[in-house]
């Protein structure tokens, strides 16, 4: 088969499996729901590797699948781009989505709403593979706004749970906001260039510097394009991959089962927004100022959404919040023009954090739903494999040499030490300070799950006596005695695969992906305006020789101290963590209220919204309509009330009225007249 039937293969398979396990989700036994959506992603995940050979082989593929629609010289169509960039995306995408489908059928065998999770997660799929072989900006924006939706249906999966409409109703709102800017960037596009293809864009990319776009007619010299129209495509990013200030919705997309949560953290959603900058890089290559407006929020993001997981209890959260620091080392690299770099740790992030995620799936399994890691404790002795994956899982978040998370994460740094754009300086300190924070909470959490005394099986009885709508325990955890035990093999066998590329991958493909020419037609970068990858591959001499570099460098020993506080503080002397917490309440007050992010919007933002619409109701309806519109219609009822008591039906009463009015007119005409 060609890369053109290969790739609408890849992404009409899971479609197929979402349509039969959604459509007849009410009559097909579950073993076909999971059998079809699982069928469809493996499916998908072979083509995914044929199309990658093909690549590989030198092969390539831009053009159109289907004309949606023609309107003057505007040409409207679904069509793939099948280059090194796609090729990769299509294989992480599939093959973290197949652990997670495997996954599944363990996690979820207990809830009533098996068959249209099923569906929903491989409607995910399809949504997303859309958006990764787009060839042109409007089958990018329908794989966008696709994910968008699924993610709402999947957040809010357990919709009975007010905390899970909340949260899905709050990632709407908040994505609204950021795809408000991104398709006002794509409707610059389309103005300035007069097509949405990417090859044609891209082409008319450097007639475009020097240009200006005015602000709402009030800004006379106005503003760089180029600028305008790659920062507005970032403000759609930044909501899709969570940046600050539009970061707020993820922690809260906990809400979800945690297969989804693996999904969205892993290898769909929050990675589109970081694919398509790197797909963009022609234009944002050509603007310094996106630029560095991209570098600072990215690194604003790594630091303080990694402070954040310092706090938090919930062993989701805490892996939700390394997302979020992560997603910010992305960030970073794309404001670097390191663009493979955060390819790259984008790929290896998606196996190490999907591990995360389901490991942390197969502890509240073992725990009957418990989620607070206060409650857990010495799990390593009951789930061994849960155990070993977690710990491979978080040696590869924290960069340790040679797991795969080492080579990503510190080629991004390096690459911020290396780069020249504005806002540079600011960035490195904020990556190389986040080392040390990601070790913390992360072998915080650890140490508390599987290490140190047991915490677990202290709760009343009767607490167990009672279920929930899914199956799950009202009062959840273990009942006295009882002891947890590992996962069936559907769980710990993704566990297992996800584990060796979290491990290997990073040694295997660094070469390729970030100093060799992998990338070559699907990247762009001005290395003599933006050198940082330039010269790192200058200091590269293999993935070995950088491994045992790396034991010298600041961000292992950064790495280190974190381990080892967290082993001192919840392992060895496990009493000091309240003490700090109580030295330092304000500080703990603040990081409990995620820096009033969400007091903000809710204060400001909702309630500046619910004040307008008060306004507009008083002003508009209420005096307005109701007392002008109103009022006239009030006052000719009050006129045909006095009219009516002339219409009395007697000739003689009409004659003395004409006479009157006779009367009266030629009174009128002789004052005037002698006036």
């Amino acid at each position: 088969m060609d890369l053109k039937s290969l790739t609408l293969l890849a992404a009409l398979a899971p479609l197929a499996g979402a349509a039969v396990a959604g459509l007849f989700c009410r009559v097909i036994p579950r073993a076909l729901a999971h059998s079809a959506t699982i069928a469809g992603v493996a499916v998908s995940f072979l083509a995914s590797l044929l199309v990658f050979q093909q690549v590989r082989e030198g092969a390539r593929f831009n053009g159109p699948v289907y004309e949606w629609l023609t309107s003057g010289d505007y040409s409207f169509a679904v069509g793939f781009l099948v280059d090194p960039l796609t090729a990769s995306m299509m294989l992480v995408v599939t093959f973290v989505s197949l652990m997670v489908h495997i996954y599944t059928i363990g996690y979820m065998r207990d809830d009533p709403g098996y068959n249209r999770f099923f569906s929903y997660i491989s409607l995910f799929t399809f949504s997303m593979l859309m958006l990764v072989t787009a060839n042109n900006f409007m089958q990018l924006f329908f794989g966008w706004e696709a994910v968008g939706l699924v993610s709402y249906l999947l957040i809010g999966f357990w919709y009975t749970r007010p905390t899970a409409i909340f949260a899905n109703l709050k990632a709407f709102l908040v994505n609204r906001v950021g795809d408000f800017g991104f398709i006002l960037g794509i409707a610059l596009v389309l103005g300035a260039c007069g097509t949405l293809d990417y090859a044609d864009v891209f082409a008319k990319a450097p007639e475009l510097v020097g240009r200006t776009i005015s602000l709402f007619g009030v800004n006379a010299e106005g503003v760089a394009l180029l600028s305008a129209i790659c920062i507005l495509l970032f403000v759609g990013a930044m909501g899709k991959s969570a940046q600050v200030p539009l970061h707020v919705w993820l922690p809260d997309s906990m809400e979800g089962p945690t297969p989804i949560s693996a999904l969205i953290h892993a290898a769909t959603m929050v990675t589109a927004g970081i694919f398509m900058v790197a797909r963009m890089s022609p234009l944002f290559e050509l603007s310094e100022t996106a630029l560095s407006f991209v570098i600072v929020i990215g690194a604003i993001t790594a630091l303080f959404m990694g402070f954040l997981g310092i706090i938090q209890n919930d062993i989701k959260r805490v892996v939700a919040y390394s997302t979020l620091s992560q997603l910010g080392y992305m960030t970073v690299a794309l404001g670097a023009s390191a663009y493979s770099a955060a390819i790259f740790h984008l790929m290896t992030h998606a196996f190490f954090k999907a591990l995360l995620f389901l490991g942390a799936g197969s502890v509240i399994l073992a725990m009957h739903h418990e989620q607070d890691i206060r409650k857990m404790g010495g799990l390593a002795r009951y789930l061994p494999i849960t155990w070993i994956t977690s710990l491979i899982g978080s040696l590869a978040l924290i960069g340790t040499p040679l797991f795969s998370g080492f080579y990503s994460k510190d080629s991004i740094i390096e690459a911020v030490a290396a780069s020249n754009i504005p806002g540079s300086g600011f960035a490195y300190a904020a990556v190389l300070a986040g080392v040390f924070v990601t070790a913390f909470y992360s072998f915080r959490m650890y140490f508390l799950v599987f290490h140190g005394q047991e915490r677990f099986g202290q709760e009343d009885a009767h607490a167990h006596a009672h279920h929930d709508e899914h199956g799950h325990d009202e009062h959840h955890g273990l009942a006295p005695g009882e002891k947890p035990h590992e996962s069936p093999l559907v769980v710990t066998l993704p566990l297992i695969l996800l584990a060796i590329p979290s491990l290997l991958i990073g040694y295997f493909t660094i070469e390729p992906m970030l100093f060799g020419d992998w990338f070559a037609d699907a990247i762009f970068v001005d290395l003599d305006a933006h050198p940082a990858m330039r010269e790192l591959a200058h200091e590269f001499h293999g993935a070995a020789a950088m491994a045992v570099h790396g034991l010298s460098t600041a961000p292992f020993w950064l790495a280190t101290a974190g381990v080892v506080l967290a082993w001192f503080l919840y392992i060895k002397r496990p009493e000091l963590p309240a003490v700090f917490k109580a030295r330092l309440e304000p500080l703990y007050v603040l990081l409990e209220n995620k820096y009033y992010f969400d007091r903000f919007n809710e204060v400001v933002l909702a309630g500046g919204s619910r004040l307008l619409g008060r306004g507009l109701w008083q002003g508009g309806d209420v005096r307005t309509i109701d007392g002008l519109v109103n009022g006239a219609a009030r006052l000719v009822g009050w006129g045909a009330s006095l009219l009516r008591f002339f219409q009395t039906g007697r000739i003689y009463q009409y004659a003395f009225t004409m006479i009157f009015g006779l009367l009266l007119l030629l009174s009128l005409m002789l004052w005037v007249g002698r006036a």
